[in-house]
């Protein structure tokens, strides 16, 4: 009796059995295949690619608006008259979807690089368009409520975009497996040749995207301007409550040189500090007079507005999360902090031998000190017993009145040509570093007008202003920019001439080497198959590529055939697919 040995031993496989498990929950061997993706399939992985990017685009751009996290909650504010931390929902959920597709994303190149079907589970294509619809619904939600926050973008690419540069051209590199893996393993086809054509325009643009760079950085270390003077913005408002003496003495204590305020008038004639039209979020208004908390700060008496707490509302709502890190006496010292007058701030500002930028917000016409406002801001100038010298004023409007202010330096919120400096008789400006271009702050230097662009909160940012020689940053992070002694990055145009043309080098010779591995790969298999064809494999090799379950199909009544002619037990008889043909062999037949 002739005994036959397993015509088929199966080896354990964890790691594809963990891919395509995870992948399109297919855990078993028999349900895999190495046939070529569906339509379908390949519609959802281009959907899948889709999101991945548009979260990579949408994960940069929280990262660089951190800078400007401030305004966008006072935007929801203006909107809601509820104060909280919109960017935590927001960021967690963004981590989330954005970990998650590029988890999926992972599993489907190994997909392609082990030559299994793709066939996504129906979980995870839910998910997939649940988190590409919520990023959607953000972009366009942003869009609406902070349209203009978007130009930072193009403001950070100034500082990142050498090593954006050099990650999308080791991940262009990278996939150069997989596209060469598709082009030379298959019969060519049109497909194919558009495939290549797409990848080798791709890589050609990025062999050739730093001649569009514009980056400040890129200088001679010898041209580098002295360290921008840092104006503490309403104090060190992550510090402590904005616009209180608390927050600017800390202002100062980490390095301010001056203090920006913003200013209203009162109905007697004092000038006092307030951001904001109401003293809702920043006071105890509900509680001390709660029928007048949606009145306009500028309708109260000093005495009234002088009654309020302006330092408790910080350590109930801790709104940059840093009320923890504070001692028993500084919690004691805020909670009794009151509205800050004019006077006071100028008089510290005077004591500490530091100047001041006061952005004044002018009464309403209504408003009984509504063409006498300008007096009542000299008269707590001259107070405080400040120079007037040290004093920088801001939106003093119209201009008819900047003729009856005389000895303080006057300045605008907006971009002007020099033309228009000269006959408003501005001698400073203060611009969104949106509007601060390299090329117009040197325009601005060479004409002895003085440049402060806020806000500035972020390294990144104070590095790439310095490096475009802006004399001034208005910052509410002064303990922050107080650790950047040194721009972040500074790299001379030799020093990048020479990463970028040796990176595309190396880029370029590893993109030839693959194609060139995977073609030589190719011919030795195609060669070594020829050599070890029996008529058997030449039976099934000269049918037309059919499905795995045809192939299979085909196995098996070859199978039984030659068991009941009588194989030998030497006799191997291979059920693994190679490319979708089966193949079958004879070694050593004894009867």
């Amino acid at each position: 009796m002739v005994k036959h040995q397993p015509l088929q031993v199966y080896e354990k496989q964890v790691f594809l059995s963990f891919v395509t498990g995870v992948y399109g929950c297919r855990w078993k061997r028999y349900q895999r295949s190495q046939d070529d993706s569906s339509r379908w399939e390949c519609t959802w992985f281009i959907l899948l690619c889709s999101s991945f990017l548009l979260l990579l685009f949408w994960a940069y751009f929280w990262l660089v608006a951190q800078n400007d996290i401030n305004e966008f909650n006072m935007s929801v504010y203006n909107l809601s008259g509820e104060w909280s931390d919109e960017t935590i929902p927001l960021l967690a959920s963004s981590t989330i979807g954005f970990s998650y597709i590029t988890f999926l994303l992972m599993l489907a190149l190994s997909h392609i690089s082990l030559g299994q079907q793709l066939n996504l589970y129906w979980v995870h294509k839910i998910g997939v368009l649940a988190t590409l619809l919520t990023t959607i619904s953000g972009i366009i939600s942003v869009d609406d409520l902070w349209a203009d926050e978007w130009d930072i973008l193009l403001v950070s690419l100034q500082a990142t975009a050498p090593f954006l540069h050099l990650g999308a051209l080791t991940t262009v590199t990278a996939i150069s497996w997989l596209v060469a893996g598709y082009v030379v393993r298959r019969e060519r086809s049109t497909f194919q040749v558009l495939v290549l054509l797409i990848y080798t325009l791709l890589l050609l643009a990025l062999f050739l995207a730093p001649l569009t760079f514009t980056c400040p950085c890129i200088m001679d270390r010898h041209s580098l301007t002295h360290r921008p003077d840092v104006i503490g913005r309403r104090g060190a408002p992550m510090l402590a409550p904005e616009n209180t003496m608390v927050s600017f003495n800390r202002a100062l204590q980490h390095g301010a040189s001056s203090l920006e305020a913003d200013v209203s008038i009162s109905v007697d004639g004092v000038p006092f500090l307030m951001r904001d039209s109401t003293f809702r979020r920043t006071t105890d208004i509900s509680k001390v007079y709660p029928s007048r908390q949606y009145d306009d700060a500028s309708s109260f008496n000093w005495t009234e507005i002088r009654s309020l707490n302006a330092g408790q509302w910080f350590l109930e709502s801790d709104p940059y999360w840093t009320a923890k890190t504070l001692t028993e006496r500084d919690r004691a010292r805020i909670a009794n902090q009151s509205v800050c007058s004019l006077v006071d701030m100028l008089r510290l500002a005077s004591r500490a031998n530091s100047s001041a930028l006061l952005d004044i917000r002018r009464p309403p016409p209504e408003h009984p000190r509504h063409r006498s406002w300008f007096m009542d801001t000299l008269w707590a100038v001259q107070k405080a017993g400040i120079s007037q010298k040290r004093v920088r004023t801001v939106t003093w409007t119209p201009d008819s009145d900047r003729g009856r202010v005389r000895g303080l330096q006057q300045g605008a919120n907006e971009k002007l040509s020099i033309k228009e400096i000269r006959q408003r008789g501005i001698t400073s400006l203060n611009l969104h570093y949106s509007k601060a271009h390299h090329k117009d702050i040197e325009e601005y230097l060479a004409n002895n007008v003085s440049v402060t662009v806020y806000p500035v909160n972020e390294p990144w940012l104070y590095s790439l202003l310095w490096c475009s020689g802006v004399p001034s940053v208005s910052s509410d992070a002064p303990q922050v920019l107080r650790k950047v002694p040194y721009p972040i990055w500074l790299m001379s145009h030799h020093a990048y001439d020479f990463i970028w043309i040796t990176s595309d080098l190396v880029s370029l010779a590893v993109v030839i080497g693959i194609f060139c591995y995977q073609n030589y790969h190719m011919i030795r298999w195609k060669m070594s198959g020829m050599q070890n064809y029996n008529p058997e494999q030449i039976m099934l090799s000269a049918v037309t590529r059919r499905t795995s379950r045809e192939v299979n199909i085909m196995k098996e009544k070859l199978i039984f055939s030659d068991i009941n002619n009588g194989l030998g037990s030497s006799e191997e008889l291979s059920l693994y697919p190679e490319n979708g043909y089966a193949r079958y062999s004879h070694s050593n037949i004894s009867r």
